[in-house]
């Protein structure tokens, strides 16, 4: 698309001015479903990895997955936050009429990857046997996490730039391209998944590398977009004059998102520990299971929030408050009925999810994982629909430039968490670790909430009081 058709587009034309309920609708699932698809795509890259390891490597398998899981995750946290804040500052500067400034955005984000990929791939060869034995790890689960991180660790680029560039494409006014290399990227790494695990027996090892290569592929296909003639802002010579101002405005704005999955990768790293002390390593495995469960709302509920980012930063720079209002709106009903419709489904049909990353050996051992992760579903996913709604607050500041503010909730999501970890295991065992996330969802959302609707109020008061 070039920047003269960007001009005239009639969905951006449109979104200059108040717009109307169906014309929120109509821009909030033009963005939301390939967001939504997008995010389900990417999150496959774990699931899939965690049904061919349950199905074919077993309980330790899983278990060895999951401790290698919260390391690597980290990585892809780097990628969402250059996502995240890039896309973030691209799509409010476009609102602002600043094209120049979008530009020198996407070339700062492009190198910010590349120096966090290098420090991120030393990091992982360094310390990640380390990081796996303080969750626990010993014997063939440490062996197999181990097996699963040193071949990622020489994949970091790649990661990264799987995650930012579809983010990157979506502010670029792409969401179908963003949508597709994550499609094109799951789909070769299920076939991969199948040689290198299933065919070759590769293991973890396997694992990986089936997904490093996917990601590869995602990452050059990216960048050949922005290259192309499709985009309106291109990869070119300006690249080399990196903005330091500019680098540290996308690293503020994005920071929630990375610090979003640092919470996720030291709270599951701490659930491993604990299930390990007051469990087994098949606690473990079924934490896996849930794990995986949990992460296909927390996908969508992701997804909801980063479709909403979009045009709420275009809003924000075009000064339409009241289409920023509609458009939080419309993303909370959507994240509330499907987070609610969730858990209906999964504790209606649980034995439906947790037979995806099980064998039908029927003995002991599977018997005793099922059994541990039906507990795990009812007891760590009951307020599931809240940490929708956690994520959605943390990029709704992100998306109108209150950096801190996003920031500030994704912090507080980890520390709150941290007391019911530490006393609820001491009185209820395994039943305290899975109670520890839910109740630390409803008490972050008791603060949250009133953070979110007096800034929807304060909005009201001054459009309410500006000249006309």
């Amino acid at each position: 698309m070039s920047s003269s058709q960007l001009q005239v587009d009639p969905l951006t034309q449109n979104m200059r001015d108040v717009a109307s309920d169906a014309q929120i609708k109509r821009y909030f699932w033009r963005y939301a479903i390939p967001s939504i698809a997008a995010m389900l795509v990417s999150g496959l890259y774990q699931i899939i990895d965690g049904i061919f390891v349950g199905h074919y490597v077993g309980v330790e398998g899983l278990a060895g997955i999951n401790m290698a899981w919260p390391i690597t995750f980290v990585v892809s946290g780097l990628g969402i936050m250059i996502g995240m804040g890039g896309g973030s500052l691209i799509s409010i500067k476009r609102g602002e009429d600043d094209k120049a400034s979008a530009q020198q955005a996407l070339n700062t984000s492009f190198v910010l990857m590349t120096v966090l990929a290098v420090f991120s791939a030393a990091a992982l060869l360094l310390w990640g046997a380390d990081l796996l034995r303080v969750q626990g790890g010993d014997g063939i689960t440490f062996t197999l996490g181990l097996d699963y991180v040193n071949v990622f660790a020489f994949g970091t680029i790649a990661t990264i730039m799987a995650a930012a560039i579809p983010m990157l494409a979506r502010n670029d006014e792409s969401p179908k391209v963003a949508t597709a290399l994550m499609i094109l990227g799951a789909l070769l790494n299920i076939v991969l998944d199948y040689v290198f695990i299933v065919l070759w027996q590769w293991q973890l090892e396997g694992a990986a590398l089936a997904t490093i290569i996917a990601q590869s592929v995602v990452a050059v296909l990216g960048i050949i977009y922005f290259l192309s003639q499709y985009s309106s802002l291109k990869l070119d010579k300006s690249l080399v004059k990196v903005n330091p101002l500019m680098a540290t405005r996308i690293i503020s704005l994005g920071a929630s998102s990375l610090v979003m999955y640092l919470y996720t990768s030291f709270v599951f790293a701490l659930h491993n520990r604990l299930f390990m002390q007051y469990g087994t390593s098949v606690t473990v495995g079924a934490f896996a299971i849930v794990g995986y469960i949990m992460t296909v709302y927390y996908l969508i509920a992701e997804g909801i929030a980063e479709g909403m980012q979009p045009p709420v930063s275009y809003y924000f720079g075009a000064q339409q408050f009241e289409n920023i209002k509609k458009m939080l709106f419309m993303s909370i009903k959507v994240t509330v009925i499907t987070g609610i419709g969730f858990i209906i489904v999964l504790n209606v049909l649980p034995n439906l999810m947790i037979s995806l990353f099980t064998s039908d050996d029927f003995t002991s051992e599977s018997t005793t994982l099922i059994s541990e992760a039906k507990n795990g579903i009812h007891l760590h996913l009951f307020a599931m629909f809240l940490d929708g709604m956690i994520v959605l607050a943390s990029v709704y500041f992100m998306a109108i430039g209150k950096g801190a503010k996003a920031l500030a909730i994704s912090v507080g999501n980890m520390l709150i968490q941290l007391p019911f970890l530490y006393f609820l295991p001491q009185w209820f065992g395994v039943n305290g670790i899975w109670l520890a996330l839910p109740l630390s969802n409803i008490v972050l959302f008791v603060i949250v909430a009133p953070v979110v609707w007096h800034d929807i109020k304060q909005r009201e008061r001054a459009l309410a009081n500006s000249p006309c």
